[in-house]
């Protein structure tokens, strides 16, 4: 047992003693691609999206040196321990293992880390094959290992890490990108020494370039994770799992970690957050403790193409439209705001439909970390619509008539990036204008427009979110009629009876566009539980 080759199962032996749920599944899709034309798989996710776990697990099933990894995956509630193959993989290969990262951080002379990955390699085999020479180069003793003894499932954690932390390293990311092709796209020798192969990145394989030398690989990505979808994080039955185990608030959990979604698989939770939430009880941000918090601020300082303006929509809990064609898969091509876009779903920022070819905001742990990111940003606009937006409830809450008809005003008569119309033609335009107005409700209250309750709709409600302890926000709207009309409609139509079981406030807000003098009238009214 080594340190690179056969490294053994400890490392999954730790993971499963803490907060642990199966995705040994993952064991039986990799399985399926042993010895296929499908052997060489690459996985990209963002940070703390259990890459690295499912490394370690591979590493436990295949590594030929581990005598008690049958009793380690024959536990029932694993998925991997009732499956046809599960026998007739495991424990039957070499294993290589290269954390990336881990040689980045030790490397001194970050030059020689390719010499240093095979040195290390060739030095692991010397003494664990008596039969190898060191006149041998690191490919003739593989193919002698895998003739003798057994093929190879190579596992390389963080591949990519070069590409992120050393891009302007041409020559040693050249040497890199040779080390990989010399394995994983050399005809004469890959098919004889690789079983399989398992790397993981954060960013897709590059379009051109030095990555075509791994061009072989099959890729799954944020945006394409096909079979791999469920092990992107944890699914709805996976949360279902920790609720019977564990002192959860599924609706807290949900609020603050889902958000992500794929075809055939539904939601996706964050994994990190959602097991760090449950360990410490705490329903909070963990993302900003393990993400780069400057790259992010890099992207959204650029504003390409009104980027800001999107984002602002995004935060209001609004979905944006992508391209995600153009993307090179890199973080130095960045040219348009679809590019932006991109990158961040790839870095986990946003959620990504591919029905709809959308954007947004997953959930509120990323919405906290985009809100905190603007206050301390470049863009002073973009700030001051937030500030205001915060002022905005505050006033509505104290039912402050005229600050709020003035907020309203304001914001009609900037045109906001674009979004505010200038000239309402209908209730639908002033409504745009009133979501935008009350933007920052997203941090504490879910939104919902043609709520069902007594006899109509109510036009825009803010429902306080779990133990905020806010009043409800009923808002109706009317053009060329009176904020009084306006107010008179939700009592005539007893809007609030939905709300009869909710201990909350309720505040009535009803606003009135004249579109002859082209002001905004409020009449707000308060109803005490």
């Amino acid at each position: 047992m080594g340190i690179y080759l056969n490294p053994g199962n400890e490392g999954f032996k730790n993971i499963i003693n803490g907060i642990y749920r199966d995705k040994t599944g993952l064991i039986s899709v990799v399985n399926s691609t042993i010895n296929t034309p499908d052997k060489l798989t690459c996985i990209s996710r963002p940070r703390r999206f259990g890459k690295s776990y499912a490394a370690k697990m591979l590493c436990a099933y295949y590594d030929k040196s581990c005598s008690d990894s049958k009793e380690l995956f024959s536990k029932q509630e694993y998925a991997i321990s009732k499956d046809d193959t599960f026998e007739e993989f495991l424990g039957k290969y070499n294993v290589i293992y290269l954390d990336i990262t881990g040689f980045i951080s030790s490397e001194a002379e970050i030059k020689e880390l390719v010499k240093d990955i095979k040195n290390k390699i060739v030095t692991e085999l010397l003494d664990a094959f008596s039969y190898l020479t060191e006149e041998m180069s690191l490919i003739e003793m593989l193919v002698n290992v895998a003739e003798s003894d057994s093929k190879f499932f190579f596992i390389i954690d963080e591949w990519d890490a070069l590409f992120r932390e050393h891009k302007e390293e041409e020559e040693l990311l050249t040497e890199y990108m040779n080390f990989l092709r010399e394995l994983f796209k050399n005809g004469n020798v890959t098919d004889k020494i690789v079983a399989g192969a398992y790397m993981t990145g954060i960013l897709p394989i590059k379009k051109y370039g030095h990555q075509s030398a791994i061009s072989d690989f099959r890729e799954y990505t944020m945006i394409q994770p096909s079979i791999f979808a469920e092990y992107v994080g944890f699914t709805k039955s996976d949360i279902d799992w920790f609720t019977e185990k564990y002192v959860v608030n599924k609706t807290k959990l949900k609020q603050w970690y889902d958000g992500y979604s794929f075809p055939k698989v539904g939601d996706v939770y964050n994994p990190n957050s959602v097991v760090q939430a449950i360990r410490t009880g705490v329903y909070d941000t963990y993302w900003s403790k393990t993400e780069t918090f400057n790259a992010l601020l890099k992207y959204i300082n650029m504003d390409q193409n009104n980027l800001q303006a999107d984002l602002i929509q995004m935060i209001g809990g609004n979905e944006m439209p992508v391209d995600t064609s153009t993307f090179q898969n890199d973080m130095t091509s960045i040219r348009t705001r679809d590019d932006v876009l991109s990158l961040l779903i790839h870095l986990g920022y946003l959620a990504y439909s591919t029905t709809k070819q959308t954007v947004r905001i997953p959930n509120e742990e990323i919405r906290r970390e985009f809100l905190s990111t603007i206050r301390v940003g470049t863009h002073d606009a973009t700030n001051r619509i937030i500030m205001n937006s915060d002022q905005l409830i505050v006033d509505t809450i104290n039912c402050d008539e005229k600050a709020v008809a003035k907020a309203i005003q304001d914001v009609h008569d900037a045109g906001t990036f674009g979004v505010s119309p200038l000239f309402y033609n209908d209730e639908q335009a002033l409504r745009s204008v009133v979501k935008f107005a009350y933007i920052s409700c997203a941090n504490n209250y879910i939104k919902t427009e043609e709520l069902p309750s007594g006899h109509g709709y109510a036009d825009i409600v803010y429902i306080p979110k779990d133990g905020s302890g806010l009043p409800v926000l009923l808002i109706e709207l009317k053009m060329d009629g009176s904020e009084e009309g306006a107010i008179d409609q939700i009592e005539r139509g007893n809007y609030p009876k939905v709300f009869e079981n909710v201990n909350n406030e309720i505040i009535l807000c009803g606003i009135n566009y004249d579109s002859k003098s082209k002001q905004h009238a409020c009449k707000i009214k308060k109803i005490k539980r």
